[in-house]
């Protein structure tokens, strides 16, 4: 199986399964004598892990990450920054009844057909669990984008949009709501509409904002790997995500280039 790298002078490797021993990675490319904040990656980690409302999938997972390799007395080496995230809510046996049938939505039947294999147990490879490996690489990346400020938050879910751009928003309201957006009113709406899904035995999808400020000029290269190009290519690679936009996006096949 290939595919399981990101990045040309930073490259992040994953490797892992959902409910294998441990899920891990390799960061090649980090320069020598950065500061590295474990604390702050944790920090990271514990805002993805999962069971944190009800919202969420209920699997218990601590998440705690161990640093292998290209750390030392606090700053990189330069070296290959290696780490691993054990599982610890293993309940395999909770996926048992579906050994031999495909869940509709989900890799299954690809994987089966593609490699004439599959990890049913939670998806395997294929789960959304990977990601955690993507926030230690995320988060040491913020750190050597200090000046750099990226800020996240839901911005719809289902017909419910956050309409205010996001010159409006105060970020340091994002975390004060289980969804994560920064207006209380339209959060609260979101939690009731999710909860009203819920009960009825079905789920709902939702857009995620991004605004990143203070980028330097110049990132990315010509044609194919054009800045916008790249990080399509990486947010379309995370699970469930289905759609892309970058600026204006489609809204500006409605607008003029005046």
């Amino acid at each position: 199986m290939a595919g399981n790298s990101f990045g040309t002078v930073f490259r992040l490797t994953t490797f892992g399964e959902s409910h294998g021993q441990a899920i891990g990675g390799v960061i090649d490319g980090c320069p020598a004598g950065v500061d590295i904040d474990l604390d702050a990656i944790q920090n990271d980690l514990d805002r993805r892990k999962p069971g944190q409302s009800k919202i969420v999938t209920q699997r218990k997972e601590s998440d705690l990450v161990q640093i292998l390799s290209g750390v030392f007395e606090g700053k990189s080496t330069g070296t290959p920054i290696g780490f691993v995230i054990g599982n610890t809510d293993q309940r395999s046996k909770d996926y048992s009844h579906i050994k031999d049938v495909f869940r509709p939505s989900h890799a299954d039947y690809t994987y089966h057909e593609k490699y004439g294999s599959r990890d049913y147990r939670g998806g395997g490879r294929s789960s959304a669990r990977e990601t955690a490996c993507r926030v230690v690489a995320g988060s040491i990346a913020k750190q050597l984008l200090k000046d750099v400020k990226i800020n996240a938050f839901t911005s719809s879910v289902g017909s419910l949009k956050l309409e205010k751009p996001y010159q409006e928003l105060d970020f340091e309201l994002t975390e004060n709501n289980i969804v994560r957006c920064p207006d209380q009113e339209m959060a609260d709406r979101m939690i009731d509409l999710i909860k009203d899904i819920r009960k009825e035995g079905d789920t709902i999808g939702g857009t995620i904002s991004c605004v990143i400020q203070n980028v330097p000029v110049g990132l990315g290269e010509p044609v194919f790997d054009k800045l916008h190009a790249q990080l399509g290519k990486a947010m379309l690679s995370i699970n469930a995500v289905k759609g892309f936009e970058y600026g204006s996006g489609f809204e500006g096949t409605q607008m003029k280039g005046s």
